[in-house]
C-alpha cells in the first residue's frame, strides 16, 4: 500500500464524510427506518427452496410429466399414527377420508388416495394419505394454511403433514425464528464482547449499529427484488449471519484505528480522515476480497446458489458502503466522546500495555519451520474426510425433528420403501402414439435394456401393467376405452408420451443410484426420446452444475484474489501465501463439517441431527464465504506489517510489531465473528447450522493457528523476499 502519510484519494474522502456528516447520517438513517419495516414481511415472500437445476434433463423431465402425463403439480402426504387404533382398518380408513372431505370439496384438489406405496413392516398404527393439488407450488403455499384447516383430525389419531410445500411453508416459519433468535442471544453476547474490547460505550455501538444495519438494508432491498425474481428460502439466515459478522468485523477495525488516529492528529477531522486513509483503505480491499468470493458463485449455475449469491453481494457491499460513508461520519459527530462512558476500565488500562502479541510473534521466529510443518499437518490431517463426503439434496432433513413436516418425512421413511417412493423416472417420447404396435415394441426393446443394467430392483410402464403381453395384445386392450382411459388417469402415457418407472436397488441419495442414473441415461433408446428425472437424477443433475462450475470457480477467486492482493501489497510471495493459508482454513472447516454433520460426532452437544450427508450445496458456499472472510485477516495483519517495514526495512522486527498491533484487533474481531456466527449453530435450519458450523471453524482457525503462528512463521522463514516484486509492479 501506499505510504498512509500520502494524502490521496481515501483521505480526501475522509475528509468529504466529515464534512457532510449530518447529512450522510440522516440519509442512512432514513433509509434503515424504511427497509426495517419490510424486514419481518420478507420470510413468507420467498417460496422457493431453490434446489433445482433449472434446464436440466431432470427439470424438463418434471415438466413434461405434468405437461404432458399431468401428473400432479404438487401434493402433500398427510401421515396418521396411533397408539391404540388399527390405522389398516376398513373403519380406521373410512373415518381418515371423513375427516378429509372439507378439503375434497375444494376446487383446486384433484385427488385424495391412500399412500400405494409398499410397506416396509406391518405397523398397523400408521396410515398415510397423499393429496394432489391442481396448484403449482408458489399458489398451494398461499392456501397451505386454509388446506391444513380443513383437515379434521379422527379421533385417536395424530396428524403430520409432510411434502415440499409444508417443508418450505415451515422453513419459512423456521427462518422467522431464526432471525429473532440471532438478534435475542447474539447481539447482547456481541455488545458485551465489544464493551470488553473497547471498554467504552460508544465504540461498542457503533460496530453493532453497521451490522444491524447492514441487514436490514439487504433485506429490504431483498423484499424489493422479490417482485421480479424468486430468491431462495434460505437466503434471509445467510444475510443475517454474513451482514453480522462482516459488517461489525469491519467497523470494529474502522473504530479502532479512530481513536488510535484521535491521539495522534491534531483534530477529529483529520483523525476521521486518516482512519480512513488506512483503515479505511483495507476494508476497501478487504470487502472486494469478499465480494469476489461471492461473484465465484456465478459461476455455479443452480438457483439456491445464484440466490446466495445475491445475498451475500448485497450485504457485504453494504457493510462496504455503510463503513466507508456512514461510519466516519458518525465518527465525526461522536469525535472525542468516543472514549466517553468508559466500562472494564482497569482490564482495558492492561490490554493496552500488554506487549503478549510481540512476544508470541518473536517466539513464533525462533521455531518457524517446525511449527509451520506441524500446524500445516494438523490442518491437512483435518481435511482428509472431504475424500470421502457424500452430498445430498436436503428435504425436510433441514427442519429439526420437533417440525411437523420433518417428523412426517422420518415417519414415511421408518415405515415405508423409499426406493419406490423416490423411483427414477424416464419420460419416452415415441414418434407416433404410444398406444401404436411400433412404439409399444421400442418401449418394450428400451425398457428390457434398462431392466437388464446392474443396480435395478424394477421396472415399470402401462406395458407391465396390462399384464406385459405382445406388443399386438397391448395394443388391442388399449383400444378398449376403458383401460386407455384407466392408464391416461393414471399417468402412465398420453399421446406420444409413457412413463417408465425404475426402482434401484438402493436408496435415493446413495452414489450407486447416482450411478445409476448416469447408465440409464447413456442407454440407447434408438427412435425414442427420453428424459430421465426423479429425486436422484434431480441429485446428479445438480452435481454435475457444481462439479462443470468449481474448477472455474475456484480459479476465478484465487486469481482475482491474488491480483487485488497483489496490487495492494505490491508483493507477489504475499498474496501466494494468502490463498495457500487460505485453502488450509477452508479445507479443514469443512472436513469438521463432514464430521459433524454426516458422520454424527458432536450432535448432541451441538443440537444436531444428523443426515448422514452434506447438504448439496455447503462445499460450494462454505468456500466462497470462508475464502473471502479469511482473506480480512490477511489484510488486517499484513497491512499494518508493511506499514511498518515502510519506516524501518526490517522484516522481523515489523512482523512482531505488525502482530503486537493488530493481533488483539485480530483476535477480537475474530471472537466477535465467532459469538454472531456461533448463534446461527443453535438455529433451526440445518444448512443455516452446518454454515455456521463451517464458518465458526474456519474464523477459530483463521485467527488463531494461521495468523498468529504460520503467517508469523512463514514471514521470518521468507525474510526479504516476502517483499518482493517485479519493478513494474512496485512502480519505482
Amino acid at each position: 500500500m501506499r505510504d498512509i502519510q500520502e494524502k490521496g484519494l481515501f483521505w480526501r474522502w475522509g475528509m468529504r464524510m466529515y464534512r457532510l456528516r449530518w447529512a450522510v447520517t440522516i440519509f442512512w438513517v432514513l433509509l434503515f427506518v424504511a427497509s426495517a419495516f419490510f424486514v419481518p414481511k420478507l420470510p413468507d415472500r420467498l417460496k422457493d427452496s431453490g434446489l433445482t437445476a433449472k434446464g436440466s434433463e431432470s427439470d424438463h423431465g418434471f415438466s413434461l410429466m405434468k405437461k404432458e402425463l399431468g401428473t400432479s403439480l404438487s401434493t402433500i402426504t398427510v401421515v396418521y399414527t396411533s397408539r391404540n387404533l388399527d390405522l389398516t382398518s376398513v373403519q380406521a380408513k373410512k373415518d381418515i377420508l371423513q375427516s378429509l372431505d372439507p378439503l375434497k370439496k375444494q376446487n383446486y384438489v384433484e385427488n385424495i388416495h391412500f399412500n400405494s406405496t409398499p410397506r416396509l413392516k406391518e405397523d398397523k398404527g400408521i396410515q398415510s394419505i397423499v393429496v394432489e393439488l391442481k396448484l403449482k407450488n408458489q399458489e398451494a403455499l398461499n392456501h397451505f394454511r386454509e388446506i391444513k384447516g380443513l383437515m379434521g383430525k379422527p379421533k385417536g389419531m395424530k396428524t403430520f403433514v409432510d411434502g415440499e410445500i409444508a417443508t418450505i411453508h415451515e422453513v419459512q416459519q423456521a427462518t422467522k425464528h431464526d432471525m429473532a433468535h440471532s438478534e435475542k442471544i447474539g447481539l447482547p453476547i456481541a455488545l458485551l464482547v465489544l464493551l470488553f474490547i473497547f471498554g467504552t460505550v460508544w465504540a461498542a455501538i457503533l460496530p453493532l449499529l453497521v451490522g444491524i444495519m447492514s441487514v436490514s438494508l439487504t433485506l429490504g432491498m431483498t423484499y424489493y427484488l422479490t417482485g421480479f425474481y424468486s430468491p431462495s428460502n434460505f437466503l434471509p439466515n445467510i444475510v443475517m449471519m454474513l451482514g453480522l459478522a462482516i459488517g461489525v468485523d469491519y467497523a470494529l477495525f474502522f473504530v479502532s484505528r479512530f481513536r488510535e488516529e484521535l491521539k495522534r492528529q491534531p483534530s477529529v477531522e483529520e483523525a476521521v480522515a486518516m482512519a480512513t486513509q488506512t483503515a479505511g483503505q483495507s476494508v476497501f480491499f478487504s470487502g472486494f476480497a469478499v465480494l469476489i468470493g461471492m461473484f465465484g458463485m456465478l459461476f455455479i449455475k443452480l438457483p439456491i446458489i445464484y440466490s446466495l449469491c445475491l445475498g451475500g453481494v448485497l450485504v457485504v457491499f453494504s457493510a462496504m458502503i455503510l463503513s466507508s460513508t456512514l461510519l466516519p461520519s458518525l465518527l465525526g459527530i461522536i469525535g472525542h466522546r468516543i472514549d466517553s462512558l468508559k466500562v472494564f476500565a482497569r482490564t482495558q488500562k492492561r490490554m493496552e500495555n500488554s506487549i503478549i502479541w510481540e512476544r508470541i510473534a518473536l517466539s513464533v521466529m525462533k521455531r518457524p519451520a517446525v511449527l509451520a510443518i506441524v500446524i500445516s499437518t494438523l490442518l491437512l490431517s483435518l481435511m482428509l474426510p472431504i475424500v470421502r463426503m457424500k452430498v445430498g439434496v436436503p428435504t425436510a432433513e433441514v427442519l429439526p425433528p420437533s417440525y411437523e413436516s420433518r417428523r412426517g418425512a422420518e415417519l414415511l421413511k421408518e415405515n415405508y420403501d423409499v426406493r419406490k417412493s423416490n423411483p427414477i423416472f424416464i419420460i419416452v417420447k415415441t414418434k407416433e402414439n404410444v398406444t401404436e404396435v411400433s412404439s409399444i415394441r421400442s418401449i418394450k426393446k428400451y425398457e428390457d435394456k434398462i431392466h437388464r443394467l446392474p443396480g435395478v430392483l424394477s421396472v415399470q410402464s402401462f406395458i407391465d401393467v396390462l399384464g406385459n403381453r405382445t406388443p399386438e395384445e397391448t395394443f388391442q386392450l388399449l383400444k378398449l376405452k376403458g383401460t386407455h382411459d384407466r392408464m391416461i388417469s393414471e399417468s402412465l402415457l398420453n399421446g406420444n408420451f409413457a412413463l417408465l418407472t425404475v426402482v434401484p436397488l438402493s436408496k435415493p441419495n446413495s452414489a450407486e443410484a447416482s450411478k445409476l442414473v448416469h447408465q440409464i441415461r447413456k442407454v440407447t433408446a434408438n427412435n425414442l426420446g427420453t428424459h430421465v428425472t426423479g429425486q436422484t437424477a434431480l441429485l446428479v443433475d445438480m452435481m454435475d452444475r457444481i462439479n462443470s462450475g468449481l474448477p472455474m470457480l475456484m480459479m476465478f477467486i484465487i486469481s482475482v484474489t491474488y491480483v487485488i492482493l497483489l496490487y495492494a501489497f505490491r508483493s507477489v510471495l504475499i498474496p501466494l501465501k494468502a490463498v495457500m493459508m487460505n485453502v488450509l482454513s477452508l479445507g479443514a472447516s469443512l472436513g469438521i463439517v463432514v464430521i459433524v454433520f454426516q458422520y454424527g460426532y458432536l450432535t448432541g452437544f451441538l443440537n444436531i441431527t444428523s443426515t448422514g450427508y452434506v447438504s448439496i450445496i455447503m462445499p460450494v458456499t462454505i468456500f466462497c464465504i470462508v475464502f473471502g472472510i479469511s482473506m480480512d485477516y490477511e489484510v488486517f495483519l499484513i497491512s499494518r506489517i508493511k506499514e511498518e517495514y515502510d519506516r524501518s526495512g526490517d522484516n522481523e522486527k515489523s512482523t512482531a510489531t505488525g502482530l503486537q498491533k493488530t493481533g488483539r484487533l485480530i483476535s477480537s474481531a475474530a471472537l466477535i465473528l465467532l459469538v454472531v456466527v456461533g448463534s446461527f449453530i443453535f438455529t433451526n435450519i440445518e444448512i443455516t447450522k452446518a454454515l455456521g458450523v463451517g464458518l465458526f471453524c474456519a474464523i477459530f482457525i483463521d485467527a488463531t493457528l494461521i495468523r498468529i503462528i504460520v503467517v508469523p512463521a512463514l514471514m521470518k522463514l521468507l525474510g526479504p523476499a516476502n517483499w518482493w516484486a517485479p519493478k513494474w509492479i512496485v512502480g519505482k
